[in-house]
């Protein structure tokens, strides 16, 4: 399904989102069964296309699936497959990751990020929206709702962080060293394969066609950018130029206190721990949570079918204001 936009593309714009879509349509080909959606592009400014895919009715409820580093809107398939018969759903890639342009200057930050799905959400008109976030798409998805709390009906969190914290696991923090760490994430596309062992507990799961579907994006240093980019824009402290982003974020969160949450978590997730799961049963005490102790971070990769029925029992118990 292809988004509307409340002014008519030009030409070039008509053209260059065809030309993605056929390129888009090739990208996929391997993986196709897996991942079988219309892709959309959104011009985020200066010639430059975020990816995004929009399946089920454009009149019915939104969900606005949010992804990490290094995964993409690939990880969300399960859901979209699943949620779109009854719902809208919505899964950008952001800038630099799955068949998202991957431009080699670009702003990559996390405020960047959190103004573009902002600038997707305005172009599709999305109201009353259940936020899905998984890894960094915490942090980028209240980041866009603390600017638009009146777009928000209900939020889901899984393996994720929306708050400050000095803890980085030694694996992460050595990917940010200089030479080593853009040797290994961008020369070597470490960070990516490592995922694909380190972030799940059932490894049976991860199919030549899941493997490829996950690789596909970061073939090379340069498509590797956003990968390196995320790593970096960590903020550990105030100094970092995204701190004051995170903190904002962080500080906002209470405005979202009465708001519909369900809290889903992978238990054996050796960089989203229990111990961020608890921060946020902490702040949202009425949210509702699901644990499961033998799953990892990818928790889609790991759980899918039971993650997909405790979100859909989530939607049918919290009816969107003005359901």
């Amino acid at each position: 399904m292809n988004a509307t936009s409340s002014t008519p593309p030009t030409v070039r714009e008509e053209f260059a989102s065809r030309a993605r879509r056929d390129e888009a349509a090739e990208f996929v080909a391997s993986f196709r069964t897996l991942y079988p959606f219309e892709p959309n592009f959104l011009d985020v400014g200066d010639e430059q296309f975020m990816h995004y895919v929009d399946e089920g009715s454009p009149t019915a409820a939104p969900v606005l699936c949010l992804h990490g580093n290094p995964t993409w809107s690939f990880y969300f398939r399960g859901l979209i497959s699943g949620l779109s018969t009854h719902y809208r759903v919505v899964a950008p890639d952001h800038m630099g990751c799955g068949i998202s342009d991957k431009p080699q200057d670009y702003n990559y930050t996390l405020e960047q990020h959190s103004l573009n799905i902002e600038r997707l959400v305005l172009e599709l008109d999305l109201k009353n929206i259940t936020l899905v976030l998984h890894d960094w798409g915490g942090a980028i998805g209240m980041g866009f709702a603390r600017r638009h709390p009146e777009r928000i009906a209900r939020i889901v969190v899984m393996n994720t962080a929306a708050f400050c914290s000095t803890s980085i696991p030694l694996r992460i923090s050595v990917c940010r060293w200089p030479i080593v760490g853009p040797l290994a994430v961008r020369g070597f596309g470490a960070f990516s394969l490592a995922a694909l062992s380190m972030a799940t507990e059932r490894p049976e799961n991860i199919t030549d066609e899941v493997r490829r579907g996950y690789l596909a994006p970061y073939g090379d240093w340069h498509n590797r950018v956003a990968t390196m980019a995320f790593v970096r824009d960590i903020p550990l402290a105030p100094s970092h130029p995204s701190f004051d982003e995170l903190a904002a974020t962080d500080g906002a969160l209470r405005e979202f206190k009465d708001t519909p949450m369900c809290i889903i978590w992978g238990d054996r997730d050796w960089c989203f721990t229990p111990e961020f799961r608890e921060e946020w049963e902490r702040r949202f005490e009425g949210a509702r949570v699901h644990t499961v102790p033998d799953a990892g971070h990818w928790i889609l990769e790991d759980e899918g079918p039971k993650v997909l029925r405790w979100i859909s029992r989530f939607l049918q118990d919290t009816p969107e204001s003005g359901e």
